[in-house]
């Protein structure tokens, strides 16, 4: 079996080497696929990082090399260039990705974006890591994601608007509820799917619930997604407590972010006994070594637009906060908050990935080397595409389930995915990450093999 060469600031992931016999019957030793190099440098590359994990888990799988490039390539990727007349009169033109890496398993599902810093080797990597997010919780998804660049805090909403359904009409020959399915991801909403919901069904002549999630529950939403992704990481959280023999009363959480995912997961892990001791944003951090009132810190932001300056907490450091001494950590923001840099200074005993990709592949050395538990991301916050996937299938269906049932089904994946993924890595020796990595490789890769190559 292939193991992992480790040297100062660089992670080299081995590959087994193939033999290959010539004309003359000598054996000669061929290279597979390079692998891939990550240093310091170029360590927040989120698809090298995405393109290491899967090169360390291939080859512990055994892979072949043809089989790692059809899994390590996307099968499409479309660039668009999207132009919008603003409010003043003005033309301008937008770029925008849709890239889907996989639809081995099912239609190609992701989130959209919107922000002035996506790039394509961002959707790639974001693609990737759904396609294994989904065959970790094994849902018949592939992966897909997209992404516009520009900045929506500048943009009214009617220029939100146009931007988003001329987006829609530029890659409508490339989604449906059969085909890809998008989603709300950074600074896109319900309204966002709303207008994308509409556009797809104008064009189609008939309504179309199903070509998107994440919409408003007037227009086929599911009961329980708003909370889903940050139900999820509670879930795996309390799995991996009993697994420490702790309980959440004992348990001291920080969180950075306080979004949909870090500020639902707040609210649901404080309402089940967690000690949430503090919340780190990008404008500062609050702090509370018996536990904050996470109902009324959301009141607060709401009344002054931040969580800093809350009665019942002091105010910190937001660049010190994540380094609290607790027993988890779960960063629920943004890519690459925890890397060689300081995965050192962590203090936590498990840490729940709820963003995607905070942690670097060399950051992973590091936390290996401290003992602590990751519950990595693409296991993590699956909460979200888990009860998107049932959003999908109740619209194609066209009959709604209660609240209590949807949770009652994603609490059932999410404990079986959890319990897959550690036996995974007992078995294979491995950590969490690499463990849920080989997982999702090996279902996909059998689905591969299933359906065979078309030509």
């Amino acid at each position: 079996m292939a193991r992992p060469l480790q040297c100062v600031g660089l992670l080299r992931i081995a590959v087994q080497p193939a033999i290959v016999i010539v004309g003359s019957g000598e054996r000669k030793v061929a290279t597979l696929t390079p692998p891939v190099s990550i240093s310091q440098e170029n360590e927040k590359n989120p698809w090298l990082a995405a393109a290491a994990r899967f090169d360390e888990a291939a080859a512990r799988l055994g892979l072949d090399d043809g089989m790692r490039k059809v899994l390590g390539t996307p099968a499409r990727e479309v660039i668009v260039h999207i132009p919008v007349q603003l409010d003043d009169g003005r033309l301008e033109v937008f770029t925008g990705y849709r890239v889907q890496h996989s639809i081995a398993r099912g239609p190609a599902k992701g989130g959209i974006r919107f922000a002035p810093d996506v790039t394509l080797d961002e959707v790639r990597a974001l693609a990737s890591w759904m396609t294994w997010k989904c065959a970790v919780v094994n849902i018949p998804f592939g992966g897909g994601k997209g992404g516009v660049i520009c900045d929506p805090n500048i943009l009214s909403e009617t220029e939100l608007e146009k931007l988003t359904r001329r987006y829609t009409a530029e890659i409508i020959d490339f989604i449906g509820p059969e085909r890809d399915v998008p989603a709300p991801d950074v600074n896109t909403n319900e309204k966002v799917m709303a207008w994308i919901m509409d556009t797809y069904s104008m064009h189609t002549r008939h309504t179309v619930t199903a070509i998107v999630t994440g919409k408003p529950m007037s227009l086929g939403g599911s009961r329980g997604r708003p909370e889903a992704t940050g139900r999820g990481c509670m879930i795996v959280t309390q799995q991996a407590l009993s697994k420490f023999g702790l309980t959440p009363e004992s348990t001291k959480v920080v969180i950075q972010g306080f979004g949909n995912v870090g500020g639902m997961a707040a609210k649901l892990m404080s309402a089940a006994g967690f000690k949430i001791v503090a919340i780190v944003e990008y404008d500062g951090a609050v702090y509370n070594p018996h536990g904050l009132d996470i109902p009324a810190l959301q009141r607060h932001r709401a009344e002054t637009g931040s969580i800093t300056g809350f009665s019942e907490a002091e105010d910190m450091d937001k660049a010190e906060a994540m380094f609290l001494p607790c027993d988890v950590l779960l960063p629920a923001a943004t890519e690459n908050v925890i890397h060689s840099g300081n995965a050192h200074r962590l203090r936590c005993r498990i840490l729940c990935e709820g963003a995607n990709g905070p942690t670097t592949p060399l950051a992973d050395q590091i936390l290996a080397e401290k003992g602590v538990f990751v519950i990595p991301d693409i296991l993590a916050n699956a909460g979200g595409v888990t009860v998107s996937y049932f959003e999908w299938v109740q619209d194609r269906q066209g009959f709604f389930w209660n609240e209590a049932l949807v949770n009652e089904r994603l609490q059932e994946i999410m404990v079986e995915s959890f319990d897959a993924v550690v036996q995974y890595a007992e078995t294979h020796a491995t950590n969490n990450r690499i463990a849920a990595y080989m997982l999702a490789l090996d279902r996909v890769a059998y689905a591969i093999k299933l359906r065979g190559i078309y030509a």
